[in-house]
């Protein structure tokens, strides 16, 4: 059965495995603070629609809470484990069936299960909360075994903890025109697909929020990431398939086990 990837833009995407559907980090806005979507659509409607929603940490462009009340009611929702103390907004979704993970638990949506892994990324509140809760990445396994970062640097154990995979979400970028510590960049990318050799990436996490007012500030940075991504990928891990999506794309991979 394939497995079919859908990204939004950001770090939202949709992964369609065994008939169930999950969503990622979903960020449904054309504003965020002093981000504005500058390309790709606002996802329509139907990305909305999932069975299970994964959020990797708490910043405010992967944890949103106006994108997560528009969830339909019973949705699963995974977050980090004390999201709901640091984050009062979450509470207020009682629509929503909330469970918390860290690193190394694993729970079951129907015939997937999901695993929690370790991030490096600061997964505060930010830009004044306190260090409640681990980013996280996480393992999908049905049909397929697939990864998403979330938000991570690069680290040593990031392939033993994360395991075989056959597909890779990696962040290649970000939402402005410097990327500090706990980021992978289109280079770093690449090296940590190296590491995981998985069969298939999607590059994700560039080429949709800026900020307000920054257009002409080292465009590149906005525009080039997925590119380079897939040239720099073809060097590092030259066995792997990358699939440079446009935003509301989606690829079908067959997995062969």
């Amino acid at each position: 059965m394939p497995v079919e990837i859908t990204w939004w833009g950001h770090a939202t995407c949709t992964v369609e495995d065994s008939d169930v559907r999950v969503l990622t980090d979903p960020l449904f806005a054309r504003r965020l603070a002093h981000l504005r979507r500058r390309r790709g659509a606002l996802p329509p409607p139907a990305a909305r629609r999932a069975d299970v929603v994964l959020v990797s940490h708490l910043h405010a462009d992967h944890l949103h809470v106006p994108s997560l009340a528009g969830l339909a009611p019973g949705t699963r929702l995974l977050v980090p484990r004390g999201a709901p103390r640091a984050i009062p907004g979450l509470r207020r979704l009682p629509h929503l069936k909330v469970g918390e993970m860290a690193p190394g638990e694993e729970t079951t949506v129907g015939p997937l299960t999901v695993r929690a892994v370790s991030a490096r990324h600061d997964g505060r509140r930010l830009p004044l909360g306190p260090h409640r809760s681990p980013a996280l990445g996480y393992v999908v396994e049905g049909e397929a075994r697939t990864y998403f970062a979330g938000d991570t640097g690069l680290f040593d154990s990031m392939a033993a903890e994360v395991g075989p995979v056959d597909v890779a979400l990696l962040p290649v970028g970000g939402w402005g025109p410097h990327l500090g510590e706990g980021h992978l960049d289109a280079g770093r990318a690449a090296q940590a697909l190296a590491r995981l050799a998985p069969r298939s990436a999607v590059p994700v996490h560039y080429g949709t929020y800026w900020p307000i007012g920054m257009d002409a500030v080292r465009p590149h940075e906005f525009h080039a990431p997925g590119e380079e991504f897939v040239r720099l990928a073809a060097e590092h891990a030259p066995g792997v398939a990358v699939h440079r999506l446009g935003h509301g794309e989606s690829v079908r991979l067959e997995v062969a086990r």
